[in-house]
């Protein structure tokens, strides 16, 4: 597998982002607001989608950083910042717009976790960082609408 970089300055851009990232797991204490550089620096382990639809298990996962540049703000909701061993496991990432080019950036976690990231405009990206591993598990979602006519 190539390792994977993918840049962000849209809502277009940010759904291809976010579909590549879905199922990462995140540690919390690797997840860096750095508001002198107004940005916000985000390490997961990727679930490789793109290599599952291909290939039989073992599935996939790649170390990956995860940017946001002109960050304004930075806040979280159900994120304990002190247990920083706690893992997340991220589900989408999302841009509204507000004052444009501004707005904000959402990344939802499992639980009800989320960080809002406050950007003067969108610019973020998602770059691999090494090497790939195995795992035997592939995520799986229940579809919502099936659950409901059940």
């Amino acid at each position: 597998m190539d390792l994977l970089k993918l840049v962000a300055l849209d809502n277009d851009d940010v759904e291809v982002l976010s579909a590549h990232a879905q199922d990462s797991v995140v540690k919390i204490g690797d997840i860096m607001w750095r508001p002198a550089e107004r940005r916000v620096i985000v390490i997961l382990n990727r679930f490789d989608w793109e290599g599952a639809q291909t290939l039989t298990p073992p599935y996939r996962r790649r170390r990956a950083a995860l940017r946001f540049e002109r960050v304004t703000g930075f806040k979280h909701r159900h994120v304990a910042c002190s247990e920083k061993d706690a893992v997340l496991n991220l589900l989408a990432i999302e841009f509204t717009p507000t004052d444009a080019p501004a707005g904000h950036v959402t990344l939802t976690f499992s639980g009800g976790c989320a960080l809002r990231l406050d950007v003067e405009c969108l610019e973020a990206e998602l770059a691999d960082l090494g090497p790939e591993w195995a795992t035997a598990a592939c995520p799986a979602h229940i579809d919502a609408e099936a659950v409901k006519t059940a």
